[in-house]
C-alpha cells in the first residue's frame, strides 16, 4: 500500500467528507464527527485511490485463507468501493467481480438481494467492503446475504472505522475488519485530537 495513495485519500476526506460536529448515526449512536465517504468515492481521483487501496488490502489478506474470487457490499455505500476494486483488479490482470447487494429484494424478475453474483462461482470467498463502520451492522446484514447465497465470508475492508464496536460484531460473526484509517486519522488530519 502506497503512503504517498494513502495521504492523499485521507486529504480528500477531510476536504470533502469529514467535519467535526456532532450528529446522530444511522445505528442511533451519537458522534463527535460526520463523514460521507461518497463524496470522495464518486469523485475520479478517489475512486482510483479507493480501488488501489482496497485492492492492496484485499492482496495483504489473501495468504492468510486464499484468493477471493469477488469483493461485495451493501448498496449504495459500497457500490463505488466494490467497483473501483473490480477495476484495479482488472487493470492488474486479475478478474474479481464485484457484487452489489440490495437493502431489499429486487421487486421483480429473480426477487434476488444479490446483482453481479452470476459471475462468482458457488462456494467461493468474498471479501467485503465498506465505507464506514460503527456498529457494523450494514455489514453483517451484506455478510448474512452473501452467506445465504453460498459464498464463504471471512473479512471486510472499510474506509473508516469509527471505533464504535463494529470490528468486535464482526469478529463475533467471523469476520475481521481492517480499516484503510479510524477517528484519530480523520481528527490529527483535520488539525484536532480524537
Amino acid at each position: 500500500m502506497s503512503d504517498g495513495d494513502r495521504a492523499r485519500l485521507l486529504s480528500l476526506l477531510v476536504e470533502h467528507a469529514f467535519s467535526a460536529r456532532e450528529v446522530t448515526l444511522a445505528s442511533g449512536q451519537k458522534s463527535d464527527f460526520y463523514i460521507d465517504c461518497k463524496q470522495v468515492a464518486l469523485r475520479g481521483e478517489g475512486h482510483f485511490l479507493l480501488g488501489r487501496l482496497m485492492f492492496a488490502a484485499l492482496e495483504a489478506l489473501e495468504p492468510d485463507g486464499g484468493a477471493y474470487a469477488a469483493v461485495a457490499g451493501m448498496s449504495i455505500g459500497a457500490d463505488p468501493l466494490c467497483s473501483a476494486v473490480s477495476l484495479t483488479a482488472f487493470v492488474a490482470g486479475r478478474e474479481l467481480p464485484a457484487i452489489y447487494v440490495r437493502k431489499e429484494a429486487k421487486g421483480h424478475g429473480t426477487g434476488a438481494y444479490l446483482e453481479g453474483a452470476g459471475a462468482v462461482a458457488d462456494h467461493s470467498r468474498v471479501l467485503l467492503l465498506e465505507d464506514v463502520i460503527t456498529t457494523g451492522g450494514s455489514t453483517l446484514r451484506a455478510a448474512e446475504r452473501v452467506r445465504d447465497a453460498g459464498y464463504v465470508v471471512d473479512s471486510a475492508v472499510c474506509i473508516v472505522d469509527r471505533q464504535a464496536g463494529g470490528a468486535d460484531n464482526l469478529a463475533e460473526a467471523g469476520i475481521q475488519l481492517t480499516s484503510l484509517f479510524d477517528k484519530a486519522d480523520l481528527f490529527a488530519a483535520a488539525g484536532g485530537g480524537a
